[in-house]
């Protein structure tokens, strides 16, 4: 005993440091363990909030493409009435003795309208893009209780109806100064050429290029350079140019009237932004193509144009002919039911990008900072 007790005083500082090492060791095992949970927790909830937050905006965009089919009747109907074809070529049937005269008219409108349903329907989806992923990202958030004040929304629904009510100018009057200036452009181009004029396909996408470049090239000389520069000049048809209904009666304005009011004005940042402006002119892009091709399938050539080795750019037909096939593209561009038309604007992937951009940018939590 003597010697184990001998041995242990002889040692007694190794041991001592041994002991202070090995409860060390310990502790520092146990703090490891600790981080190491928290960290595969932390891991855990931000994968399951970020699936989450993918679920809502998948759910978002189906809810995006319902709403856009749901307001193209609503479109076509406005359109229709303000651009009545219908009632000319049923003045037509009648033979009347002014059937130049109407038949210039019938040109000019059926033309315009057309060319108005392109504009119109690009505007409306990627208008609603952007307002259904605000509205959106502020939803998520209120439903993730990322607030402080659990009894405070961010979007109260009260909010978000009087919000989305602001598609009502695109609809109405926004379509209407739409539908002035394109009819302006028309007549610019058109009104000179005869009704017995022949156009191929190449040219009449070309007449349909010197019209959009009367409509896109307007410059809204109020506006700063920079801001004209990256903004659309489309920007007025979709939201009322610094105008908002509410701000007319400021004194009596509550607490959801300033959070509308906040609502659009970060709309209408969205909506000039230099992204905003190229993802709209890829949609307009795309539309006038697919209007190009819906009125290429009346420009086939015939067997004898075959035999002639001719191609479909030399098979022309007159305006007249050409008016009536125009005329008619306003319910294929219109359609709530899927067409290839309405199916290529939802499917593009810059649609997609770009909504998932101003969702992200507003389901964060960094988003209530500002």
């Amino acid at each position: 005993m003597l010697s184990v007790w001998s041995f242990l005083k002889r040692h007694k500082r190794k041991f001592v440091f041994a002991g202070a090492v090995a409860a060390g060791v310990y502790l520092l095992g146990k703090y490891a363990q600790k981080k190491i949970r928290e960290i595969q927790e932390r891991e855990a909830a931000e994968y399951i909030a970020q699936a989450r937050r993918q679920y809502h905006f998948e759910s978002n965009q189906r809810t995006c493409n319902m709403t856009v089919l749901s307001m193209l009747p609503t479109l076509r109907d406005a359109l229709m009435q303000q651009l009545n074809s219908e009632s000319l070529t049923s003045l037509l049937k009648k033979r009347p003795s002014n059937k130049l005269e109407i038949w210039e008219d019938l040109k000019i409108i059926s033309f315009t309208r057309s060319i108005v349903a392109v504009y119109s329907t690009c505007m409306l989806v990627v208008l609603l893009r952007v307002q259904l992923n605000i509205i959106g990202g502020y939803i998520y958030l209120d439903n993730a209780a990322v607030t402080k004040n659990g009894t405070t929304q961010l979007a109260p629904p009260e909010v978000q109806q009087q919000y989305l009510s602001s598609i009502q100018h695109l609809l109405g009057d926004g379509l209407t100064e739409l539908i002035t200036v394109v009819k302006h452009a028309v007549e610019m181009v058109l009104g000179s050429s005869s009704l017995k004029e022949t156009l191929s396909l190449f040219d009449l996408e070309e007449k349909l290029k010197d019209i959009r470049s009367l409509v896109e090239e307007r410059k809204d000389y109020s506006l700063h350079c920079d801001q004209a520069e990256s903004r659309s000049p489309l920007c007025p048809y979709m939201l009322a140019d610094e105008e908002n209904p509410l701000t007319s009666q400021a004194s009596g304005l509550t607490e959801k009237d300033f959070t509308t009011i906040k609502l659009i004005n970060e709309t209408r940042d969205m909506l000039e932004s230099p992204d905003f402006s190229m993802v709209l002119n890829t949609c307009i892009n795309r539309g006038f193509s697919r209007l190009l091709d819906n009125v290429a399938e009346f420009f086939r050539p015939t067997e004898q144009d075959f035999s002639q080795k001719s191609c479909m750019n030399s098979v022309g037909l007159p305006l007249a002919k050409i008016i009536p096939i125009v005329n008619g593209q306003i319910h294929t561009v219109c359609s709530e039911t899927p067409s290839h038309f309405v199916q290529d604007l939802l499917m593009m992937e810059q649609v997609k990008d770009f909504a998932a951009n101003v969702y992200e940018a507003f389901s964060t939590p960094q988003q209530l900072k500002k």
